[in-house]
């Protein structure tokens, strides 16, 4: 809620530390990470806990806005397909100028989605070495069993885009663009995958279409590492243990085992319907 609010009067703010053009990769962390928000979002929104996190541990970070509606101050809510177009361009950019041959992709929601199809369909493999998916739909979402109803009645998604928004849809179960992201294979080779989704996820249902089906494929469950973790859907990117175990995802030899604390059901669902209004 406090970084939707500050976003209302810097409204083009990114976390602190972030899109530094002129980081140079060590050695240690020779990869660039790029950070890829969720719907109705922004880089802000999601990435001023963690983002800082890794800028402080070593890591040259880096962070879009992406899939926003001309004057629109929030974005992931347009058309994917002009989405994938905007991550390959910012991929390219953060390359050339750290110098550095791979990215590591983190996505959060849709941002798992959007990086993914850029990974695997987009020819963006060979500039990646880990792809990270936080509460990603990698398999959509029937969303309360709203899809289905949706989908048998002509017309209904397309009034469900009016409600939420384009992308929102296109991510459904069972949706053209979802079906073509997973046609021939979840994964592709050369490229780690690793998914971390929340048994209670308000968002994907079910549970099991956030983990990926393809070979390689890593899928971490918050509550079988920290059963008392009730974090689901919309607070995963700043759940303290969820942000330890991204940096021992992207660092596994380094980086210290996240320490496990309980999270009660529902937390951040309030704060997020408030900072949708505010």
């Amino acid at each position: 809620m406090a970084a939707a609010r500050y976003l209302d009067t810097h409204p083009n703010a990114v976390p602190v530390g972030l899109n530094d053009f002129d980081c140079v990769p060590g050695a240690e962390h020779p990869r660039p990470i790029v950070l890829v928000h969720g719907t109705d979002s922004s880089a802000y929104s999601d990435w001023s806990g963690i983002g800082p996190q890794l800028v402080a541990a070593g890591y040259c970070v880096f962070a879009l806005n992406y899939g926003g509606a001309p004057g629109a101050d929030t974005y992931g809510t347009e058309d994917m397909r002009i989405s994938f177009a905007q991550l390959a361009a910012f991929v390219d950019e953060v390359l050339a100028a750290t110098k550095a041959s791979k990215v590591d992709l983190v996505g959060f929601s849709q941002g798992a989605t959007v990086s993914r199809f850029y990974v695997n369909k987009l020819g963006g493999a060979p500039k990646v070495d880990t792809w990270v998916g936080l509460a990603s739909p990698s398999y959509g979402g029937v969303m309360y069993g709203l899809v289905p109803v949706g989908q048998a009645v002509p017309g209904m998604m397309d009034v469900y885009a009016q409600v939420t928004s384009t992308a929102a849809v296109q991510q459904a179960q069972g949706q053209p663009l979802m079906v073509e992201l997973n046609e021939g294979g979840d994964t592709v080779p050369g490229v780690r995958y690793v998914t971390v989704g929340s048994r209670v996820d308000e968002m994907i249902q079910p549970f099991s279409n956030i983990a990926l089906r393809g070979a390689g494929a890593e899928n971490l469950v918050l509550q079988d590492l920290c059963a008392e973790d009730l974090t689901g859907h919309f607070h995963l990117v700043y759940d303290p243990f969820v942000q330890q175990l991204l940096q021992q995802i992207l660092d596994p030899v380094n980086a210290p085992a996240p320490v496990c604390q309980p999270v009660a059901l529902g937390t951040g669902i309030p704060q997020v319907i408030i900072a949708g209004n505010s």
